[in-house]
């Protein structure tokens, strides 16, 4: 895909480093403010709760458990590399921290989708050593899809 613009890929810098850095590692990360004890996605410097600044903001490690929100199936999109994953499942899930995250369920067919369903954390490698969250089924889920894709970690 040289030369084309890629839509799946962030734009790290050195505030969300430690983020992508864990995401490459198998692991999500969230921030929690030190003030109000809120955890928060996607990462800011500041408490989106209580406004606390930098210094009262941290990383941590989050369990990887989800519940599922609510979902889309996409059909058509012509952004690269989207086109060619057609059909996915957006989705937003509640993390079992408290925030709502924007993600894709995967190794699910979209049948098979409930609100409220346990989801598992996995990531998918979008590029060398650059890793996205996505997730799946969870314990006790089954799914008529017995394979996920292959650039997807477990």
């Amino acid at each position: 895909m040289s030369g084309t613009a890629r839509y799946d890929l962030p734009e790290a810098d050195d505030f969300t480093r430690p983020y992508w850095d864990a995401a490459a590692e198998g692991r999500l990360l969230l921030r929690r403010c030190g003030d109000c004890g809120r955890a928060h996605h996607y990462p800011r410097e500041f408490c989106p709760y209580c406004w606390a600044g930098e210094d009262r903001v941290t990383w941590e490690t989050a369990s990887g458990r989800a519940t599922l929100y609510t979902w889309s199936v996409i059909h058509r999109n012509d952004l690269p590399p989207f086109g060619t994953r057609v059909p996915y499942t957006a989705a937003v899930v509640d993390l079992a921290e408290g925030p709502r995250m924007m993600t894709e369920v995967v190794a699910c067919e979209a049948a098979d989708l409930r609100i409220g369903m346990p989801l598992t954390v996995t990531f998918r490698e979008a590029a060398d050593g650059v890793c996205v969250a996505v997730f799946r089924p969870g314990q006790g889920q089954s799914s008529s899809r017995t394979q996920e894709p292959s650039a997807v970690r477990r």
